[in-house]
């Protein structure tokens, strides 16, 4: 085997010597030894394909996604899961706790929560999981009637709801209802009014003042005998991720603003109900720099600030 030197290898495949020595020094040439402190390489050794850099995901969808799949733990993904289903649970009247929400996510089993959490608290839970993951790994996805009725399916697949002759399971109401004391669309009028909502939608400038409009108008139709309002939050988590708007959870904490926000914004009032979703934008951009997500937390402050600027113009 003829051996030649660091600087012919470097000459023949267009490199510097210094790459051909570090390409040496990593074991990345075979038959490559060192002689009195100098490389000798094969004549015909062949040269090593770059190393392609490692690149940071450059949206919040990017980032939930590889961690998704990288099955991260501790990280933004993590924290979105039990976050967003116990608040969004909590809000509808789930009983279990946010350690109790974490413990399922993390491990799979109840552990140790009380007998007098209802069984549906817990199933509600594992399928908001499931419907999360649907939503990050389909985000990019349009926004359609069948799209709306498999995140209802998958929501209330397995509760008591679902054995009920009347409740239809991934498919609009059947019968009439209300929300307190305020009359929601006829369910012989749902689907055309969904539809109605989409297309408005498809064709509706993607801020966050006319998301948040599909969100009310969304909840004012209430298109499922139940579990509506997870619906609609877990609809504004996929259009925030495809549209790249900073996504938001609705704290638990701020249930009373975020029902009175509704309200308000069908009076044509939208101040309460913005200012909770984007105390909700703030929360999130803290955890994008508590996991280190700096750019992409720099990325989502801007964007806030230049929406609030021209909300004022």
């Amino acid at each position: 085997m003829q051996l030649v030197t660091i600087e012919e290898v470097a000459e023949k495949w267009g490199v510097t010597p210094r790459q051909v020595r570090s390409y040496c020094a990593n074991g990345r040439i075979s038959g490559a030894v060192l002689e009195r402190g100098e490389w000798r390489i094969p004549k015909d050794a062949v040269k090593p394909e770059r190393k392609r850099r490692r690149t940071s995901p450059t949206t919040v969808l990017g980032e939930l996604e590889a961690e998704r799949r990288s099955r991260i733990s501790g990280g933004l993904y993590h924290r979105l899961q039990i976050d967003l289903a116990y608040n969004s649970n909590h809000i509808e009247g789930s009983r279990l706790t946010h350690e109790q929400t974490r413990w399922i996510f993390e491990t799979k089993t109840i552990g140790k929560i009380g007998a007098d959490v209802p069984v549906d608290d817990i199933v509600e839970t594992a399928d908001h999981f499931r419907a999360t993951d649907m939503v990050i790994m389909t985000a990019t996805s349009a926004l359609t009637e069948a799209y709306v009725k498999r995140l209802h399916e998958i929501l209330k697949s397995g509760t008591s709801d679902s054995r009920k002759d009347w409740f239809a399971v991934g498919d609009y109401k059947r019968l009439d209802n209300v929300v307190g004391e305020m009359e929601t669309c006829p369910a012989k009028n749902v689907h055309r009014e969904i539809a109605k909502l989409l297309a408005w939608w498809k064709g509706a400038e993607k801020i966050f003042e006319n998301l948040l409009d599909l969100h009310v108008r969304f909840e004012q139709i209430h298109p499922f005998q139940d579990g509506n309002g997870r619906v609609g939050r877990l609809i504004l988590l996929k259009e925030c991720l495809k549209y790249d708007i900073t996504p938001f959870v609705i704290a638990e904490d701020f249930k009373q603003f975020y029902y009175l926000g509704l309200q308000d914004w069908r009076k044509g009032r939208h101040t309460r109900l913005m200012d909770t979703c984007r105390t909700g934008q703030d929360m999130f951009i803290l955890g994008l720099r508590q996991f280190g997500h700096v750019k992409l937390a720099e990325k989502a402050e801007i964007q806030g600030t230049n929406e609030r600027c021209q909300n004022r113009t």
